[in-house]
């Protein structure tokens, strides 16, 4: 389209005189010539709104229709059951239509509600405190690690190669403004090798994910060894569905446990909005980042909920602030406690369970195909890497024509997870199964799979 300022020629010019100005150009006289734009951005002439809506209609009409394809995609985004009470309930308008509630006394149903996330999360991380969201896995990664550098003061962190690659490239970019020192510990047999962690190195944070990107299950105790042998922070990646079968990270020592929350309550969404989930030891509460919501009393006794501990403006310090977050998903969030309180404890460990023993079905099934090898050894929970006999992009697009998300491309190069085209790496498939896949589903992608790798 041609433009989306709103004004007339006219109303530009009178703003303008009303702060003394003659022209747009004279506006932005302060912002050196080296880096305004004067031969302008090359673009087509705009078109008008029908005219857009039908190139879209054209350009939508060149893709499959996901609901058309079983998915067994994962790689921290799953398709995961939203049950219709959940989708009923967060969509109510009082949720929807929140946002930040900074006045307590018109806000105490949306305060109540993060409270009981933030309480749940807690329980499912096994530490003492949680914050009432972050953006994604990705965010929750960052701001851990922006808590253990600013709590012990030592800028070098020690990441597994087997947290999530993108997590990994995020981090990265937080390093190259801040400075910290990103080390990656390699993976063998697809579990985080601590031995290998540079010797003379003093970390100040300590990253492990469990399970890992590979959905590989990782002991804690190596890297909870790793940390205190250097008095760092072990930061501790967990999938709150595996949680209902696996030690929390708090039980395996971690002081910070950091998430995707994701399939609690959101569908796959093209990729967002998601939900970081993000908890700690009750004495790093002060560095917490984000909002927090506590309980307390009102003036006549009865229990109220307000934000605590923290104000927005310390959010604002700049290069004082462990952390500049001052927001949260707030409806995400809420949809993920919806979901968890319609779950309940029994119900989350059979969603694992369910997950559990379709994956190891799924696992026999592949690995039966000849040809079909692990990428790695060790348990799975949700997701497996195998390797192919063809390159695992070409199969993926094979298996859509064969009504399939196959799964997701991975790479690993020197024990540690990359993208699937790097030229050194090894490559291979990431297959997730959830509790919405049959035996009959299973069966049926398998058969395609060998199909498709003759």
């Amino acid at each position: 389209m041609g433009h989306y300022v709103p004004h007339t020629d006219s109303e530009i010019a009178a703003m303008l005189a009303d702060i003394g100005l003659s022209s747009l150009d004279e506006l932005f006289d302060v912002v050196p010539a080296a880096l305004r734009l004067t031969g302008g951005l090359g673009m087509a002439d705009g078109l008008s709104e029908p005219d857009v809506l039908a190139e879209m209609e054209r350009y939508s009409e060149r893709n499959r229709v996901g609901a058309d394809l079983v998915c067994f995609a994962g790689a921290g985004a799953y398709d995961h059951e939203v049950p219709s009470a959940t989708k009923r309930l967060m969509m109510r308008t009082e949720f929807v239509t929140a946002y930040t509630p900074y006045q307590p006394e018109v806000a105490q149903g949306v305060l109540q509600a993060l409270f009981e996330y933030q309480t749940m999360v807690a329980r499912l991380s096994g530490l003492a405190v949680a914050n009432a969201s972050l953006y994604d896995g990705a965010s929750a990664l960052v701001e851990a690690v922006n808590l253990a550098v600013a709590e012990t003061r030592r800028p070098t962190v020690w990441v597994s190669g087997g947290v999530h690659p993108h997590w990994r490239a995020a981090l990265a970019t937080l390093a190259a403004g801040t400075g910290h020192r990103i080390v990656e510990i390699p993976l063998r047999d697809g579990v985080t090798d601590w031995d290998s962690a540079p010797d003379g190195e003093t970390p100040g944070a300590v990253v492990v994910a469990n399970p890992n990107y590979l959905g590989v299950i990782e002991d804690l105790a190596p890297a909870r060894a790793a940390a205190d042998r250097h008095a760092a922070l072990l930061l501790g990646g967990f999938d709150p569905v595996a949680a209902g079968l696996l030690r929390s990270p708090g039980a395996d020592g971690a002081d910070v446990a950091f998430g995707e929350g994701q399939p609690f309550g959101t569908p796959l969404s093209l990729g967002g909005p998601y939900l970081g989930l993000f908890a700690c030891r009750l004495d790093l509460v002060r560095r917490l980042p984000g909002r927090l919501v506590g309980r307390t009393v009102d003036v006549e006794g009865r229990p109220a909920y307000v934000t605590t501990l923290r104000a927005r403006e310390q959010d604002i310090r700049r290069e004082k602030a462990s952390s500049n977050v001052c927001t949260n998903q707030t409806l995400i969030a809420v949809g993920a406690m919806i979901q968890l309180a319609w779950l309940g404890t029994a119900g989350l460990r059979e969603l694992a369970l369910r997950c559990a023993r379709g994956t190891r079905y799924a696992r026999e099934a592949v690995l039966a195909i000849p040809g079909v090898a692990p990428l790695t050894g060790g348990p799975v929970l949700r997701e497996f890497a195998v390797k192919l006999p063809v390159d695992p992009a070409v199969a993926v697009d094979r298996m859509a024509e064969e009504g399939f998300l196959a799964g997701v491309p991975v790479g690993l190069r020197d024990g540690v997870t990359v993208a699937p085209d790097d030229p050194a790496g090894e490559r291979g498939l990431l297959v997730a199964v959830t509790e919405r896949r049959t035996r009959t589903e299973i069966d049926a992608y398998a058969a395609a799979l060998e199909k498709v790798v003759r």
